[in-house]
């Protein structure tokens, strides 16, 4: 084994130094050397060596801890919806024609019978016009026919002309008839027509969009209708459940039908596309009868109240129906965490050690969760401060009343 020395100037100048007091008469130079070297070396040796002090422990956290508790509370199942007023109507022309006149804006309340649009009538006027002298003309043959069957009869009697002449006049006064009433049908046709010039709101309720323009070509074959009248007094939300949803949704209300057990189930809530809540509660009232193969879901119908109009078709939201629960094990929020979606406390066992513990959650509110498995009533876990706490780690416990948790954050 080889070794490599070195040494910087002041090694040179400590051994230059003690050069007459470490040579021993007579010996070389050079074992004197190699002798102030291995006592320099055993001196920095000694000296590396030495013991420092000693390091501190570092004590263990005081982090607070709470028990989980248990308090009758009530779990939401939240289903996403689609929003409609109660009653849709889209204003078609019944006529073509050029768009005259339109009455309404966009987005405007409008009250039944108002008027909408006005197409142009000139022409349907006409056939009126038309139609009115057809019947005038068919007047006048009737009351000729008449004159013929009159005239007729008397001669007949005298047995001047034969009663086939009678027959035939007569005919021919039915006919007479017959046209005139054609020509009266013809006229209310016409005037229907007239009528569809001048467009009315069928119901009350607010105007949608207006994709047509005045002077526009309208009729029967346009794909878009003039618009869209919503009565939003009360709004249809619609949204679907899942099979085993429908199944447990069943089971928590009596009743021999389905009809029955919608009847007494709780009125449910709304919330906004923002998450807010709409601040009056619905009812379901109606599911369909069958479920959809393609998604395997079932649709339901909640109606909620809309006075205010704050409501409109074609909003989104979800609705929530609520399951109220007798006893619950409650875990706050605050105190879980989680990994690969699965959610985690650390519970403290002896000796004040931690060990983390999976939990089953059956519901949430915003602070708290309602636990199904996991912990139990009484059990104590950390509160807050959880992450840097490992298994098996110990802490100081800092309690935490129930009351005062309940009180600064309410369930």
């Amino acid at each position: 084994m080889q070794y490599t020395l070195k040494m910087n100037k002041r090694t040179h100048q400590s051994i230059a130094a003690a050069g007459p007091a470490l040579r021993l008469p007579g010996a070389p130079l050079g074992q004197f050397m190699l002798g102030a070297i291995v006592s320099i070396l055993l001196y920095s040796c000694g000296s590396s060596a030495a013991p420092g002090p000693a390091m501190g422990a570092m004590p263990p956290p005081q982090l607070p801890v709470i028990a989980v508790f248990t308090s009758p509370a009530t779990t939401y199942k939240e289903y996403s919806a689609t929003l409609e007023g109660r009653v849709n109507v889209e204003i078609r022309p019944q006529v073509e024609g050029y768009l005259e006149k339109i009455y309404v804006d966009e987005g405007a309340f409008v009250k039944v019978g108002q008027p909408l649009f006005k197409i142009n009538d000139r022409i349907y006027n006409e056939q009126l016009n038309s139609a009115q002298s057809s019947v005038l003309a068919a007047q006048a043959n009737v009351a000729k026919a008449q004159v013929e069957v009159d005239r007729l009869i008397p001669l007949v009697d005298a047995k001047v002309v034969s009663e086939v002449q009678l027959k035939t006049a007569r005919t021919v006064l039915d006919a007479a008839k017959a046209s005139e009433e054609q020509a009266k049908a013809a006229v209310g046709n016409a005037r229907i027509n007239v009528g569809y010039t001048y467009i009315t709101a069928p119901v009350s309720g607010y105007i949608g969009r207006i994709p047509h323009k005045t002077g526009s070509l309208v009729g029967k074959g346009e794909f878009l209708p003039l618009t869209v009248l919503s009565d939003i007094n009360e709004v249809y939300a619609y949204f679907s459940m899942s099979e085993p949803d429908f199944i447990v949704f069943k089971q928590q209300f009596a009743g021999n039908s389905v009809e029955e057990k919608i009847s007494k189930a709780p009125a449910v809530e709304l919330l906004l596309a923002d998450n807010s809540a709409y601040p009056q509660k619905g009812k379901i009232t109606s599911v369909d009868g069958q479920f959809d193969k393609t998604t395997g879901t079932i649709s339901f119908r909640a109606t909620f109240p809309n006075a205010g109009g704050t409501l409109r078709s074609g909003n989104t939201g979800k609705v929530r129906i609520p399951q109220p629960l007798s006893e619950v094990v409650i875990v706050p929020q605050e105190a879980t965490f989680e990994i690969q979606d699965k959610v985690f406390v650390f519970a403290v066992g002896d000796s004040n050690k931690v060990a983390s513990k999976p939990i089953t959650v059956a519901g949430k509110t915003s602070t708290y969760y309602f636990v199904q498995s996991g912990v139990k009533a009484g059990e104590k876990i950390v509160f807050s401060g959880t992450g840097n706490l490992q298994d098996g780690m110990v802490i100081v416990p800092q309690p935490i009343s129930t009351d005062s948790l309940l009180k600064v954050k309410p369930l």
